[in-house]
């Protein structure tokens, strides 16, 4: 089996690091679009154009028996138009929200996410499907995937002022359950912890772990390739930046000279 993982930067790592625990025998091939990243405030349109793009060139390079659309952003914009382009099965992202609403006593939950992903018609239908009893409190903000990143890079972080307005706009306080929308926020998901112990935090990358399992299981056998991490634009640099990429797996980091270097 073997698996194209997209995000637009680092934060499917988080999924990868599910799937693997999941399906250890699974190749994947991790593609972080960070010439393009970030992605949450990008005009839907040119977002849609690029991500149909992209993904249509790594699929004919690296032909994968499924593709993970480790990214909410990307899941909820281009998703229905991918299926409908090309024949391979994704498996897209979408925010916690059906358990985070489960999980909540006070029927106040959150969803910290990206200003695309909160203006979307996708999250609104997912609101209405799995949480109409509940209070849905929702954050855009571009500033977290950055914190991400710089975390991941190695650089202390602190996303405080950047969650706080979720609990601190008129009936923020009664929030007892959030669902992170937004992959990259798994990386944070220590400081938001920390800053909000009492608070019951749902990341989505072990849910879209277990759907790739449901979809995969279901294909043929083929044998598998080696794991290998690419990004569009610049590869990290650095041995701990190395290291901490080899932890979720991935020994070879190549790099694209070009946006659209798989066409």
């Amino acid at each position: 089996m073997n698996l194209l993982v997209f995000d637009s930067g680092i934060g499917g790592l988080g999924v990868v690091r599910e799937i693997r625990k999941l399906q250890p025998e699974a190749g994947i091939t991790y593609l972080a679009d960070n010439a393009f990243f970030p992605y949450g405030e990008k005009p839907d349109a040119e977002l849609l154009a690029h991500i149909l793009r992209l993904l249509g060139g790594a699929i004919e390079r690296f032909v994968p028996d499924a593709v993970v659309v480790a990214c909410n952003t990307a899941s909820t914009i281009a998703l229905v138009a991918l299926r409908a382009t090309y024949a391979v099965p994704f498996i897209g992202c979408v925010p916690p929200v059906k358990p985070a609403s489960a999980a909540s006593r006070t029927k106040n939950i959150g969803v910290l996410a990206t200003a695309a992903t909160v203006r979307r018609a996708y999250l609104a239908a997912l609101v209405q499907a799995h949480a109409a009893d509940c209070t849905v409190h929702t954050l855009g903000t571009p500033s977290l995937a950055e914190l991400a990143e710089q975390k991941f890079a190695g650089l202390a972080v602190d996303p405080s002022a950047a969650v706080a307005p979720l609990f601190t706009r008129p009936g923020g306080a009664a929030i007892d359950a959030v669902a992170l929308g937004c992959t990259h926020y798994t990386f944070l998901l220590p400081e938001f912890q920390a800053l909000y112990p009492d608070i019951a935090w749902f990341d989505p990358a072990l849910p879209v772990a277990r759907q790739t399992l449901a979809v995969t299981e279901k294909l043929p056998p083929t044998p598998r390739r080696s794991d290998a991490a690419w990004f569009t634009g610049a590869a990290p640099v650095g041995e701990a930046m190395r290291e901490r990429l080899a932890g979720f797996g991935f020994h070879e980091v190549r790099s694209g000279e070009r946006q659209d270097y798989f066409l």
